[in-house]
């Protein structure tokens, strides 16, 4: 597990650094709350980078272990929700980092606005809707290229991770990467509808995926029905190699969201559980 700094029991000191953290935070997930959990930066080498792509340079936080190894660090993608890339997803790509990672996670939506300053959920989908689908995986592939100029990436060893939105973006790109090694996709939707932004669902596309994708999901998640696993369920079985190897992880109790512990939303339990798999699906995948 990743080293977690975690709050002294005091209710008022929890209560004070809850505030003073979220200060990194959307706008959208204040207040933030106090079960939030802080990685420390020591040993880590941390910084917000630029990264070129087609359609011109995007913001990305990057982290990784501030030690060289013999051997270059594998490389994660983290995939944020519909907040952006506020702390929670920085503290993400610190977790993974201190457990050997380099983890970055891009700004999929820069170009149609910064929803990190939004407040509202109508207008986070209004910037959320019409980003299309193959600028996400065009802005993804350039992350990596670009990640892997550096001689500590060893970008053969891919992973991409990603919560809410960015798990459904999860099983997208594990259909479209033919190198990737291994997805995990927290509580990211199968299905919905299609239109010229986002022609297909992870159902479309299930029975294509290059690597094999872990789905880790809420039973009590209202807005990801127990159907859809199914049929997504039905949809890899039938599918290639890396689809069939594929799985899914139901945690009963937990809702969405179940690993946003800067919100209501948290399942301590569930979340630490989903760590520990997505490491160790990993490692069997070879990221």
């Amino acid at each position: 597990m990743a080293e977690f700094d975690r709050r002294a029991d005091d209710p008022s000191r929890r209560r004070w650094l809850a505030g003073a953290a979220g200060a990194g935070f959307a706008l959208a997930v204040r207040p933030v709350s106090a079960e939030t959990i802080t990685t420390s930066g020591v040993g880590l080498d941390v910084a917000d980078v630029k990264i070129p792509t087609s359609g011109g340079e995007i913001p990305a936080y990057r982290a990784a272990p501030a030690q060289k190894k013999h051997e270059p660090h594998p490389l994660v993608l983290v995939i944020h929700e519909i907040f952006g890339v506020h702390e929670h997803i920085r503290d993400v790509c610190r977790r993974l980092a201190k457990q050997g990672y380099y983890a970055i996670a891009p700004d999929l939506f820069v170009r149609q606005g910064d929803v990190t300053k939004l407040q509202g959920f109508d207008e986070i989908r209004k910037v959320v809707d019409i980003v299309p689908d193959a600028q996400i995986l065009s802005d993804l592939d350039a992350t990596v290229a670009w990640a892997g100029h550096d001689s500590s990436v060893d970008a053969r060893k891919l992973g991409i991770t990603g919560f809410c939105w960015g798990g459904r973006v999860v099983w997208l790109y594990a259909a479209h990467r033919k190198d990737l090694k291994a997805g995990v996709a927290w509580y990211g939707k199968l299905s919905g509808a299609k239109n010229h932004y986002r022609p297909r669902q992870a159902l479309d596309v299930g029975a294509e995926l290059y690597a094999p994708v872990l789905g880790l999901y809420g039973g009590k998640d209202q807005n990801i029905p127990q159907s859809d696993i199914d049929a997504m369920k039905k949809v890899l079985a039938g599918g290639s190699a890396a689809s069939r190897a594929s799985e899914f992880v139901v945690y009963p109790q937990a809702g969405h969201a179940f690993n946003a512990d800067d919100r209501p939303s948290y399942d301590p339990h569930a979340a630490a559980d989903g760590w520990k798999r997505m490491l160790d699906w990993f490692k069997k995948h070879g990221a």
